[in-house]
């Protein structure tokens, strides 16, 4: 078996362990994907049943490379047969094979997150609830958190607890929407992400004859990133496992980050209670980063109290040291950030794709995106709207979840009337009462309109006979057709195409093309399923794009593009320069992780996470203000700068980036020395020392950092006046507006441009 001598000697250890439960402890970048594949591939060779594996992952795209891999090393055929999967695709196949057992049709639709908040809005209005205070996403969350806690709407109503939480916050009826919510989805036949697992794990506790039979079936299991397994997926593996306690779980406590998704870092540090008599390998090399970057991340994450000891190391060369950037706003810090990706584009021959900018909120990105788009950068926002939640996409895929099943009620709201024919909210309305009060579908009421009253006038009712003929129609080729047949068809006959081809706007163009791509995708789906011998069709296509996540959905073309994203979107990537921006107290960590260990913990792990993204060089950067809900603030570096050992950082020189708007993009900026700052550190011919960021001491930073000079009195500056500010030099007044101590102040600076200062900070010292 040489493929098994491309591994280290502890990899090979893990891949060759098949039998009894183990745990594999992958440091970051040490090869565990690399440790799952050579496993698999080593049980098949020692002649185990592909049809025996069951692969859990997290992505679809981790999945299919996995396979890919063991084609490669055995041929396609045994790779095709291990079951291999995200949890969610894995389960909606199950589901899907056994939904009779829990009263669900077989072609049951998956609703994303976009379908339950319409549907829990319309539940919300109907019971006349506030809306502010039952908003949907918060609504939708509560939900979620109860579902992967296993607590059904009965059990939630009955939890005193959950009802005192529920009270104290003034959402007394939130049960209650929880119910009419899986009452609605139940009759639609329809299940939510978080149902597919919920489901999973009602099926296999209530019907332990189905139990058995996936136990029979998967009498290998492994699972990928166990740390993010939340208290469902825990359950579902654990009465899997049960039978044979074959079971390898890979993962890194020191990379669990999703506990605001419910993630449990338990079942990971809990495993050898689970399993006594399991064994542990850990993978400790790093092969992505430089000495330093690792050692830096290793001399943070130990200060973790809640962990599975390891030492993460690396052959790989000494690399630069750590840079860390003080800039004076977080527009200045932008700038710096697109010049440095500049400069390095232009020093080190690197590519826009080489390099990625990470940050705690999605807010942070409007600087960055600013600052880029002024150099010509081309960058790409990372998990922002995804080809399939476009509105002209989710239209037509609505028609194909209708077709396939009649009941999806939020598909049929979204498609009735578009396009356009005279089926207005009222009528549909009028239906819905009646549906409600004779406890049957609004497709029920609609398809059968002279069997209920539902006072529609004859002329609409005329139109709704033809919407539900030709939807009828649609399906009654649902197992005919190919699946790219029928969505050509569909498209065409229900007026889609033709509406969208007829607007020549640019909008018009880009969503007319919009909707080829998704037939050209569902060709090259069809076009697939041939070359392997399978006749896919429509509800097949449905499965497939259901359970698409944001990794998945990324377009590979066209990817020479500056990346930026949230770190938690950033797990399990790796880039040659990676910029982590905003380290500023109260932002990382957030303000929210101060009230407990685990929580201050766990943003901890989320910084070890964000600097081994870095292969080659990492930044650090942190500002002295930023505007927070429209207040300029005084800002304060980061715990976690502080807590890296100082040998492995590059020290704030205070790099201050002039204004870009008058200057233009060919000098360096201007470097201001040690004006603003008392804690200047010299880089010629000396070591840094230890920083001393003087605690967290929000007045002592703004006035060592933030206040160049004293100023004059907001009260004695007029308009007219002509100023001088410490950065933006001699300006004037223009306007001011606002009481104090907030009144802003509108300012022309010949050498900076047009400028809106909060006069409270601003420091301006009236000259003329």
């Amino acid at each position: 078996m040489s493929y098994l001598d491309e591994l280290n000697e502890p990899q090979r250890a893990a891949a060759e362990n098949i039998d009894g439960p183990m745990m594999v402890i992958a440091g970051a970048g040490s090869g565990k994907t690399r440790v799952l594949t050579y496993r698999i591939a080593n049980m098949i060779d020692k002649g185990i049943d592909p049809f025996n594996i069951l692969s859990l992952t997290f992505t679809n795209k981790a999945a299919k490379e996995m396979k890919e891999r063991i084609s490669k090393m055995l041929g396609d055929g045994q790779a095709r047969n291990v079951w291999s999967g995200t949890f969610h695709s894995v389960f909606a196949r199950i589901l899907r094979a056994e939904s009779d057992r829990i009263g669900y049709p077989s072609n049951f639709t998956i609703y994303d997150t976009q379908d339950s908040r319409s549907l829990i809005k319309t539940i919300v209005k109907e019971l006349g609830l506030d809306d502010k205070l039952y908003k949907p996403a918060l609504v939708g969350s509560r939900i979620s958190m109860a579902k992967n806690n296993l607590i059904s709407p009965q059990a939630y109503l009955q939890n005193t607890e959950i009802q005192a939480d529920d009270r104290s916050n003034g959402r007394k009826r939130m049960g209650e929407v929880y119910v009419e919510y899986a009452k609605r989805c139940f009759k639609s036949g329809a299940m939510d992400f978080d149902d597919l697992l919920f489901k999973t794990n009602v099926l296999l506790k209530n019907f332990p004859d189905v139990l058995e039979k996936y136990q029979e079936k998967f009498k290998y299991i492994l699972v990928d990133e166990y740390q993010d397994t939340n208290y469902s997926q825990y359950l579902i593996v654990k009465r899997l496992a049960a039978k044979y306690n074959n079971l390898c779980v890979v993962g890194d406590d020191a990379q669990s980050i999703y506990a605001f998704r419910g993630a449990d870092i338990q079942n990971i540090l809990n495993f050898k209670k689970d399993y006594p008599n399991y064994k542990l390998f850990k993978l400790e090399q790093n092969y992505r980063s430089t000495k330093v970057i690792v050692n830096a991340a290793n001399s943070v994450i130990e200060k973790n109290k809640k962990q599975i000891k390891k030492n993460v190391w690396t052959v790989n060369p000494e690399g630069e040291k750590i840079r860390v950037i003080k800039t004076f706003s977080d527009n200045e810090e932008g700038r710096f950030v697109a010049r440095d990706i500049f400069e390095t584009k232009q020093n080190e021959q690197a590519d826009n794709l080489d390099f990625a900018i990470l940050y705690r909120t999605n807010a942070q990105s409007r600087s960055m995106e600013e600052a880029l788009r002024k150099r010509n950068i081309a960058y790409k926002i990372y998990g922002g709207l995804s080809f399939y939640q476009r509105k002209e996409v989710k239209d037509l895929i609505a028609y194909f979840r209708l077709t396939a099943n009649h009941n999806d009620e939020e598909a049929l709201k979204r498609v009735v009337n578009y396009p356009k024919r005279g089926i207005g909210q009222g009528s549909l309305d009028k239906a819905t009462v009646v549906a409600r009060e004779q406890g049957v579908t609004l497709w029920e009421v609609l398809s059968n309109l002279p069997k209920y009253n539902t006072e529609i006038n004859t002329g609409t009712a005329k139109k709704i006979m033809q919407f539900t003929t030709m939807i009828k129609s649609f399906a009654t080729k649902l197992d005919t057709l190919s699946a790219y047949d029928l969505a050509k068809e569909i498209a065409q006959n229900s007026g889609m195409a033709k509406i969208l081809h007829a607007d020549k706007t640019p909008e018009g163009v880009a969503r007319y093309e919009n909707i080829q791509e998704l037939q050209n995708g569902i060709k090259e789906f069809t076009e697939k399923a041939k070359e392997n011998g399978e006749e896919v069709f429509l509800t097949d296509f449905l499965l497939d794009v259901a359970l698409l996540t944001d990794a998945d959905n990324e377009n590979e073309e066209d990817n020479d593009k500056v990346t930026l994203m949230t770190i938690h979107a950033s797990k399990g990537l790796e880039f040659p320069y990676v910029y982590i921006v905003g380290m500023e107290e109260n932002l990382f960590p957030s303000q929210m992780s101060l009230n407990s260990r685990s929580d201050l913990e766990e943003e901890r792990r989320l910084f070890y996470v964000a600097v081994t993204r870095a292969e080659k060089r990492c930044t650090l950067s942190y500002a002295m203000s930023r505007y927070r809900w429209g207040d300029l603030i005084s800002c304060e570096p980061s715990r976690f700068i502080e807590e890296i050992n100082p040998e492995f950082l590059e020290l704030p020189q205070d790099r201050f980036v002039q204004a870009e708007e008058q200057t233009g993009f060919g000098s360096r900026p201007k470097q201001f020395g040690n004006k603003f700052s008392k804690r200047t550190v010299s880089s010629q011919n000396s070591a840094p020392a230890k920083p001393s960021f003087g605690g967290r001491n929000l007045k002592k930073v703004s006035n060592t950092d933030a206040a160049p000079s004293k100023g004059t009195p907001s009260s004695k500056i007029s308009v007219g006046a002509e100023v001088m500010h410490e950065r933006f030099g001699k300006g004037k007044v223009l306007n001011i507006e606002g009481d104090s101590p907030n009144q802003k102040a509108t300012v022309f600076f010949p050498n900076a441009g047009q400028k809106q200062l909060l006069l409270k900070y601003a420091k301006l010292q009236v000259i003329g």
